[in-house]
């Protein structure tokens, strides 16, 4: 009998993909969420999977319960029935490391750059070879016939310790979720202890001394740009279509590689990838193919054209990852002036991080704040204000409003870089509205 699986939290990014994997796979799926709408929630409407309000009605004696780590008995009435009743909930990752043990399986850990590089770890195996696969941006795909899962794996509150992977790549250690760890030497024992339970080939980012530190029971391989790595990716070419590189393995030359995307941190991605796929066996001639093909992630560095204007989203929330994000686009816009907008994310993630915010910022050419976007799982204590970051920032930093993005008009050659993982999306559907009536206007 075909087993009902019922998400709590059906929208979030993992559960969505997991759900869209396993009705893909062939299972009866059907989860429940708040009203609010997400993006997540359209891959799902086209599968025809339903999403229903939260009830204790759904949950039915022959369902399987998998529910999202944000919801509790105290703050959602199908986990409080669900206790008081005796069913069963696995939580997403419980369920997702007793899943995986059926595949030859192949995770992606790291502070930043997981979603990115398990989209294109993905996209390259799932056109070789029959493969199921999760990605943090919401996609997932699911076969009955796969021999082989790539999924992403999260240090959040320690939620990888439940995953045995064959391979993983990790792309680095860096401080992120103050709310949760307590130091960096905190995150790296997380990390530390995940790398332990690969079982086949550890692919880390060796010039990241954090991760030089970590030890495991799986053979280990460094990638990076520098001697002393074991896959080295040299000859860079960096161009306003793409990048392309060299790679080397103890000396060995590979071939040469070309990627359509922007900036060095998907250089090292994609060495990671080819990393683990020649070490596992696979015919570089085919990643090299397929590499080229890689169009991207949702909200990674996600253009539009907006009545001649450029305009990238981006999920970066890290000053890491707004390096990353604004390296990317001078690679491709080099003669354009490159405008951020971002929205810190967590007030306890701006309070450590407000001097490392300012000094990523500065790489644009301006700067517009939006107000900090508070998470579920914290309360605003007035400790920090966006107008602190503001003072921080040596370019001019303006703060601006959803109802008035219009300070942003300012710059007639700019690009627009949309940074955030709260609700940056409202002020650039709001630019984008004003730049559509300036169109409608003159005409």
């Amino acid at each position: 009998m075909t087993k009902t699986y019922h998400f709590i939290g059906i929208k979030g990014s993992g559960m969505s993909a997991l759900a869209l994997m396993l009705h893909q796979m062939g299972h009866h799926v059907q989860g429940s969420d708040v009203e609010k709408y997400y993006f997540t929630q359209r891959g799902l409407e086209q599968a025809g999977i339903k999403i229903l309000p939260f009830d204790e009605k759904n949950l039915q004696a022959d369902v399987e319960v998998i529910a999202g780590n944000a919801f509790r008995p105290d703050n959602n009435i199908e986990i409080a029935y669900a206790d008081a009743n005796g069913i069963a909930c696995k939580r997403y990752h419980e369920f997702l490391g007793t899943f995986m043990r059926d595949f030859v399986s192949m995770g992606v850990a790291g502070a930043h750059g997981k979603t990115s590089t398990t989209g294109m770890l993905a996209h390259v195996l799932s056109n070789i070879t029959d493969t199921s696969y999760l990605i943090g941006d919401g996609t997932g795909r699911g076969s009955a016939n796969a021999k082989y899962f790539a999924f992403e794996a999260d240090e959040y509150e320690r939620h990888f310790m439940p995953y045995h992977p064959e391979y993983s790549i990790i792309t680095n250690i860096d401080f992120d979720h103050p709310d949760y760890f307590t130091s960096l030497e905190d995150v790296f024992n997380a990390f530390n202890d995940y790398a332990k339970q690969v079982s086949k080939g550890l692919f880390v980012y060796g010039e990241d001394k954090e991760l030089r530190r970590v030890t495991a029971n799986a053979p280990i391989y460094y990638y990076g740009f520098k001697e002393g790595n074991d896959f080295i990716a040299h000859d860079l070419l960096r161009s306003t279509t793409g990048s392309s590189f060299k790679v080397s393995f103890r000396g060995q030359e590979l071939g040469e590689f070309k990627i359509p995307s922007f900036g060095r941190h998907n250089i090292m991605n994609a060495t990671a990838v080819i990393g683990l796929l020649y070490t596992a066996g696979f015919d570089l001639n085919l990643v090299r193919e397929h590499l080229a093909t890689f169009g991207g992630v949702k909200r990674r560095f996600t253009e539009k054209m907006v009545n001649g204007t450029t305009i990238i989203d981006d999920f970066a929330h890290h000053p890491t990852e707004i390096i990353a994000t604004l390296d990317a686009a001078r690679q491709k816009y080099p003669s354009k002036e490159i405008v951020a907008i971002f929205q810190p994310h967590t007030f306890t993630r701006t309070i450590a991080l407000l001097d490392e915010f300012a000094e990523a910022l500065n790489q644009a050419d301006a700067v517009y704040l939006a107000q900090i976007y508070g998470s579920a799982r914290e309360v605003d204590h007035g400790d920090v204000k966006v107008e602190d970051l503001a003072e921080k920032i040596i370019k001019k930093a303006e703060i601006i409003t959803v109802d008035n993005v219009s300070p942003l008009l300012e710059h007639p050659n700019a690009v627009y870089v949309f940074m955030g993982a709260g609700d940056i999306q409202t002020y650039e559907y709001s630019f984008e509205r004003l730049l559509s009536n300036l169109t409608s206007n003159v005409q």
